[in-house]
C-alpha cells in the first residue's frame, strides 16, 4: 500500500468524537475502554457509519462472490468438452477472486505494507515507479508461512497478484470449509485441497491433487514455456495448521510437552508431514520453496492478533493494523532433506525457530531485518531496504472484469430470447 500513516486525517481526535455505537457483545463503558487501548487507536467510524459500512461491505463482497461463482457455473460444461480450456477458465475466475481481495482491502482496510527479504531474494522485491509492489517470483513454487490471523491468506493472495499468479494459487484448507455456502463450492472449482487432518485419510487425497498439479496442459493459461507444459502453480501451506490464538497456543504447548520440542514464543509448533509429502510429490516440477514471515504492527506481547484485529474493527470501525510486515526468504527444494522424515522435521523446526527470532526482533524494533540486495526501488530519488506500499489494483477499473462473464451471458441470453420471439411471431403471422 502507499505510505499511509495512521496519524492525522486517518484518525479521530478521541472516541467520543467518533460517535461510537453500541457494541454487540460488551457494554458501552467496556467498549470505550477498549477503544482507548486498541493498538490501532480510537474508532474512526461512529455507529451509523459502521452500520452503513457493514451494509456496503456485505453487498460488495457477497455480490461479487455471487458473480464469480456464476462465472464458474457458466464455465463448468467445459470440463466435459475440453479439460485444458476448463482449467484455464477456472484460473481466470480465480483471478477474479484475487482482484476482489485486492480491491476490497484497498477500499475497506487501507494500511502500510512493508516488505523485506534476506540475501536469497536478491532483486525479487521490486517497487514500481507508481509505488506498487512487483514480486519477481517464479511461476511454480511452494509457499510456506506462519499463520497469525485470518487475513494472512489475503495478503499472500495479493502477493500472487503482484506477480500475475493470482489465478494459480492453491491453498490447503480444513475440510469443514468445503461446505460453506457459495464460498465452499467456489473453492472446490478452484481445486483447493481440503484436509480432514487425519493423515490416513488425507494422504491419498493430497497425492491425487498434487498429481493434477503436475499434469501438463496445452490450454491458453499454460506457463511461459509454451503448449504442453506445466501450468503455473503457487501451493500455499501453513505448516502450523491453524492461526495463532489462545486455544491453539494451549494445543501447541501440550504438543511441546508430549514431544519434548521447545515451544515458540510467537508461533505454533509446525508439522512437517504434509510439507514433506508435497515437496516429495512436486520435486521434479518445483525448484523453490518461498518462506514468508508475517507480522502485524500493534499486537502486544502475549496477546493474539485475531482478538485485536477482528473483522469488525478492521473493516467497519476503521482500525486496521498500522502496518502489515512481510519478510521473505527462499530455499532450493534440492537442498531440503525431503527423503528423511527426521531431518525434514528438524529442517522445518529450524525455519520456525528463525521465524520466532524474527518476530521477537519485530516486537522490539517494529521492523524485520532487511538485506539491501533483496529490494529494488524503481521510484526516482527513492531507495532503501524496504518496499513500503499498499494493497491496490493496477487500474481503478480492473475490478469491473469480475462482472463481465455473467453480464455478458445475460446479454447474449436476452438477445437469443428476442430472436426466438421474433421467429415465433413471424411464423404465427405467416400462419
Amino acid at each position: 500500500m502507499v505510505q499511509l500513516t495512521t496519524e492525522g486525517s486517518r484518525q479521530r481526535k478521541n472516541a467520543s468524537q467518533a460517535g461510537v455505537g453500541v457494541d454487540f457483545k460488551v457494554s458501552h463503558e467496556k467498549d470505550q475502554k477498549g477503544q482507548d487501548e486498541h493498538p490501532a487507536g480510537p474508532v474512526r467510524h461512529g455507529g451509523l457509519m459502521q452500520t452503513l459500512r457493514i451494509i456496503l461491505f456485505t453487498v460488495f463482497f457477497l455480490g461479487s462472490c455471487l458473480f464469480i461463482h456464476g462465472a464458474q457455473l457458466l464455465g463448468a460444461p467445459l470440463y466435459f468438452l475440453n479439460r485444458d480450456y476448463y482449467y484455464a477458465y477456472m484460473a481466470l475466475t480465480k483471478q477474479y477472486f484475487g482482484l476482489l481481495a485486492t480491491q476490497g482491502t484497498y477500499w475497506w482496510s487501507p494500511t502500510v505494507v512493508r516488505i523485506s527479504g534476506d540475501a536469497s531474494m536478491a532483486g525479487e522485491l521490486v517497487q514500481l515507479p507508481d509505488g506498487r509492489l512487483h514480486c519477481a517470483f517464479p511461476e511454480r513454487l511452494v509457499l510456506i508461512a506462519n499463520h497469525q490471523i485470518y487475513t494472512d491468506w489475503l495478503y499472500l493472495w495479493w502477493t500472487a497478484y503482484t506477480t500475475g499468479m493470482h489465478g494459480h494459487l492453491y491453498i490447503i484448507l480444513k475440510e469443514s470449509l468445503k461446505w460453506v455456502p457459495v464460498l465452499g463450492p467456489a473453492m472446490q472449482f478452484y481445486n483447493f485441497v481440503f484436509m480432514a487432518r487425519k493423515w490416513s485419510k488425507d494422504q491419498e487425497r493430497l497425492r491425487y491433487r498434487l498429481q493434477k498439479l503436475n499434469t501438463r496442459h496445452s490450454g491458453p493459461m499454460t506457463g511461459d514455456t509454451g503448449p504442453g507444459q506445466l501450468d503455473p502453480m503457487w501451493l500455499l501451506i501453513f505448516p502450523e495448521g491453524t492461526n495463532l490464538s489462545r486455544n491453539t497456543r494451549k494445543s501447541s504447548e501440550r504438543w511441546s510437552e508430549k514431544s519434548g520440542i521447545p515451544d515458540g514464543k510467537h508461533l505454533l509448533l509446525p508439522r512437517s508431514t504434509g510439507l514433506q509429502f508435497c515437496l516429495k510429490e512436486l520435486e521434479e516440477t518445483v525448484e523453490w520453496v518461498y518462506d514468508c514471515t508475517i507480522a502485524y504492527e500493534g499486537i502486544p506481547h502475549g496477546q493474539y492478533g485475531q482478538d485485536i484485529f477482528t473483522l469488525r474493527s478492521v473493516y467497519f470501525q476503521g482500525r486496521p493494523p498500522r502496518s502489515v510486515n512481510m519478510h521473505w526468504r527462499k530455499y532450493k527444494v534440492s537442498e531440503i532433506p525431503i527423503d528423511d522424515k527426521d531431518k525434514m522435521e528438524e529442517w522445518t523446526l529450524q525455519r520456525w525457530r528463525e521465524k520466532d527470532e524474527l518476530l521477537e526482533l519485530f516486537l522490539r524494533t517494529g521492523r524485520f531485518p532487511a538485506d539491501e540486495v533483496a529490494v529494488k526501488i524503481e521510484q526516482p530519488g527513492k531507495g532503501g531496504n524496504y518496499v513500503e506500499t499498499e494493497v491496490r489494483p493496477a487500474s481503478p477499473i480492473e475490478f469491473v472484469q469480475i462482472f463481465t462473464p455473467v453480464l455478458g451471458a445475460a446479454m447474449i441470453g436476452k438477445i437469443l430470447i428476442k430472436m426466438v420471439n421474433l421467429v415465433l411471431t413471424g411464423r404465427i403471422s405467416d400462419d
